[in-house]
């Protein structure tokens, strides 16, 4: 999920470290929560770089969730993704089991939250690169508050977020709670999660994680 480049032949393992520290905390969260994700507070800033909404960009109102179905593609026209999802659970130690590396352009939805477009926060992960070519989720820094994200799923539907922000969490000041929580009660919400900042060879981890966070603005 890096957005360095890992030396050829140690990127499973090097990457497969930055998932750890990002989605451990998941898991330390979620054995906590009761019925999923749900009445958190936005993120705080501090050790977070974000690039917040633009003044003069309005972001529409929010849309009331959807009914349940599982999502199969995952599209951000603006920045070109356009990729399948497989659902993923958790790994042995328990951190979120990523795609494999054989198909580096598939987004792994985590199934043990919410569905896309119902109540609560569904979340979505990616690999940014492998340790020879980018991944789905290589440009998702460059993502935008406004801009469109399209969820088609196993009913037929598709369900359209809007962005709100687009945030930077050092994995030193990560918080589970605020990144992976429902920002606002009854409201269907969607993260797209990645790695960043640069890759630390001393550590063998990333020192960052790109945060996409958007809300359900409507639906077909």
């Amino acid at each position: 999920m890096s957005t360095a480049q890992p030396p050829a032949g140690n990127g499973r393992l090097l990457t497969g470290v930055a998932w750890a520290l990002l989605l451990l905390g998941l898991w330390l969260w979620g054995k906590d929560a009761t019925g999923g994700p749900g009445g958190l507070s936005a993120p705080t800033t501090g050790d977070v770089a974000a690039v917040g909404r633009p003044l003069g960009v309005p972001l529409p109102p929010a849309r009331a969730p959807m009914g349940s179905a599982r999502p199969e593609r995952l599209e951000v026209p603006s920045i070109g993704i356009a990729a399948p999802v497989v659902a993923r659970g958790l790994d042995s130690t328990g951190a979120v089991d990523p795609p494999p590396y054989a198909t580096p352009h598939t987004v792994g939805w985590f199934r043990g939250g919410a569905e896309p477009g119902t109540d609560g926060a569904a979340l979505f992960v990616g690999h940014v690169d492998t340790a020879t070519r980018p991944a789905v989720f290589y440009g998702l820094s460059s993502a935008r508050p406004g801009e469109r994200i399209a969820v088609t799923r196993t009913d037929g539907s598709v369900a359209e977020f809007t962005i709100e922000d687009v945030q930077v969490f050092s994995l030193r000041e990560f918080d589970p709670a605020k990144v992976y929580g429902q920002r606002q009660p009854g409201r269907a919400e969607l993260r797209l999660i990645t790695c960043g900042g640069t890759f630390d060879r001393a550590s063998g981890g990333y020192t960052a994680n790109v945060v996409v966070s958007a809300y359900l603005t409507g639906g077909s």
